[in-house]
């Protein structure tokens, strides 16, 4: 059996759990549960607060855990990373009240920051040269200024609505973040096995993401063409109609470029052209 470590609630939680879900991932019981079985997998799911995920997958306790690479950083516990996963992207962030003008980080010095993230915080400072007076808070980080509790905050940002809604502005990135599957250095054979099998889950379910199955009826006087704009993951494939002098062609295509090759095939006198979504992807 491997021990899940998964953060208990908030944006990282649902997102983990839509995860475990499209890799078929069974859970029954609800977030309020600490630890929870799968019904068709050897895996147990332990929901944890995000920061106490690290040290927990460190020390043996969860063999693995899905984390906050902020939190990661932060923490800054002896365990490996073991994927980057793609979601729950977010930035650590300096930020100052919006009405201040900023000339670079030479404001900072001799201020006093607030942040949940001294860790991070403390290294980029160094590593700067700044000077700067650290106040660790936990949470309601953004209301610091306002109440005259610090003169600049370092947070995590995602849309930035936060900071706008109390008056400050974003002025330097530190790090950028998403989600990792990390894991502990001492895994036994038997659990690196289940391991492998739930990499495998987790890499059909990213390789189909934003991935779109498209087929078509095409001129065959014109395959040539359509083939030369198809970016399919190896060739498309292409079938005889019953209709003479017609083919029906398979692919794959990337949703960011999608629009611009559909726009080509029917340049091309592609017609019912069929578009589904893609659950996994073995490659």
């Amino acid at each position: 059996m491997l021990r899940i470590a998964v953060q208990a609630k908030g944006r990282l939680y649902d997102e983990t759990m839509n995860f475990l879900e499209e890799s078929d991932i069974k859970l029954s019981a609800s977030k309020r549960t600490l630890l929870v079985q799968a019904t068709n997998f050897p895996v147990e799911v332990l929901f944890l607060r995000d920061d106490d995920i690290p040290q927990t997958v460190a020390t043996g306790v969860a063999d693995i855990g899905i984390v906050g690479e902020n939190e990661f950083v932060e923490k800054n516990e002896d365990a490996e990373i073991i994927k980057r996963l793609g979601f729950s992207k977010c930035r650590l962030s300096l930020a100052i009240p919006k009405d201040i003008d900023y000339p670079g980080l030479s404001w900072f010095e001799g201020k006093k920051i607030a942040t949940s993230y001294p860790g991070v915080l403390r290294r980029f400072l160094q590593e700067k040269g700044v000077k700067a007076d650290i106040h660790v808070i936990a949470g309601s980080v953004e209301v610091s200024p306002g109440i005259g509790l610090a003169d600049a905050i370092f947070d995590i940002v995602s849309s930035g609505s936060t900071l706008v809604s109390n008056r400050l502005k974003e002025v330097e990135v530190v790090m950028r973040s998403e989600a990792l599957l990390i894991g502990n250095r001492r895994l036994d054979e038997g659990k690196r096995e289940i391991l492998q099998e739930l990499l495998f889950r987790m890499d059909a379910v990213r390789t189909a993401e934003d991935k779109k199955y498209v087929l078509m009826n095409a001129p065959k006087e014109k395959l040539d063409e359509i083939v030369a704009v198809l970016p399919g993951m190896k060739s498309p494939t292409v079938m005889p109609l019953a209709q003479e002098g017609w083919c029906s062609v398979h692919t794959v295509l990337d949703e960011k470029c999608f629009w611009e090759i559909i726009g080509k095939l029917k340049a091309f006198g592609a017609q019912g052209i069929l578009v589904l979504p893609i659950e996994k992807m073995i490659i």
